[in-house]
């Protein structure tokens, strides 16, 4: 067989992948959007990656609403960032006070957002609690905590934020979920159950609101290196107290804030930032998922060990 116009069938092929590369970088750099000046809300701004993600977007010329329950530790990060150096155009962010697991009050926080700079762009939902715990030994008054913390309040403020986006139909509303909103693991039912359940809601958002313009992100990372596990609540809702191995070894807030940036610049629209074996897990669950419980239930019982040892 003679060769196509004296060319190997290799350099052809390669020729092919790297116009294709090409075209995906182009078409990216298109749907790129830059958040200098947009209106950025981020809650649980005040410590952990909402901190981060404050840092990254203030440097990244943002217009920020920070909201948290404690507005000292609010003030800290607006003044942090006052004394950030930047080559571009940066902006004293807002602060706005309120705790989000109360979701009566979440309406008038709105009000109050909106206010700030009469719109929004992007609405990170970013305030959570993690928990520890065996189910036998949980209240059901401590699940539904981690619920209003992790899923009724982001959507409360969601649904309070949304009708303005849609007025002017223009915005990207981000939920910082967890890989366990797509698995679960042993001891952590109320956090995987409060993730999976926002994992469903912005998925479900994200189909109703596209066709009026407007963007929504799912970031779901694995373990981050923050004071989550400290700050988990146990079975009886007292503090965990303890800094978890794999909490240790986790990503930077940092790497993981940039990230959220570049979802939010590139509107990608579901986001996993995690390992090999995480990863992995959650395509086991889908395509084995029989295999995925037999090692589930293995995870369980040793740690129930480590437990009573």
């Amino acid at each position: 067989m003679e060769r196509v116009s004296g060319l190997g069938v290799g350099p052809l092929a390669a020729g092919t992948v790297g116009l294709l590369i090409l075209l995906k970088v182009i078409q990216r750099l298109r749907h790129k959007q830059s958040v200098q000046d947009k209106v950025v809300v981020i809650t649980g701004a005040s410590s952990g990656l909402g901190k981060e993600c404050a840092r990254v977007f203030h440097a990244a010329g943002a217009r920020l609403i920070l909201c948290g329950r404690d507005q000292k530790r609010l003030q800290e990060v607006v003044e942090e960032l006052g004394n950030k150096n930047s080559v571009i155009q940066t902006y004293t962010p807002c602060t706005v006070t309120f705790d989000l697991s109360n979701t009566s009050v979440v309406s008038s926080a709105a009000e109050e957002i909106l206010k700030c700079h009469g719109h929004v762009d992007v609405l990170i939902n970013n305030a959570g609690i993690s928990y520890r715990g065996n189910i036998l030994d949980t209240h059901v008054s401590v699940q539904r905590d981690v619920m209003e913390t992790n899923y009724f309040g982001p959507v409360a403020l969601t649904q309070a934020i949304l009708p303005s986006m849609v007025n002017r139909c223009s915005g990207h509303i981000v939920v910082i979920s967890s890989v366990q909103g797509k698995i679960s693991i042993p001891y952590r039912s109320a956090y995987s159950a409060s993730k999976h359940a926002t994992q469903a809601y912005f998925d479900c958002l994200r189909a109703e609101v596209e066709r009026l313009g407007l963007q929504v992100s799912v970031i779901s990372p694995g373990y981050i290196r923050t004071n989550l596990s400290i700050n988990a609540v146990t079975g009886d809702g007292s503090k965990y107290g303890v800094m978890d191995k794999t909490t240790a070894r986790g990503s930077d807030p940092v790497d993981v804030a940039r990230a959220v940036l570049k979802a939010v610049c590139h509107k990608q629209k579901d986001v996993v930032l995690a390992g090999l074996l995480p990863t992995a897990a959650i395509y086991l669950r889908t395509l084995w998922p029989a295999l995925y419980f037999r090692l589930m239930a293995s995870r369980a019982i040793k740690e129930h060990r480590v437990k009573e040892e």
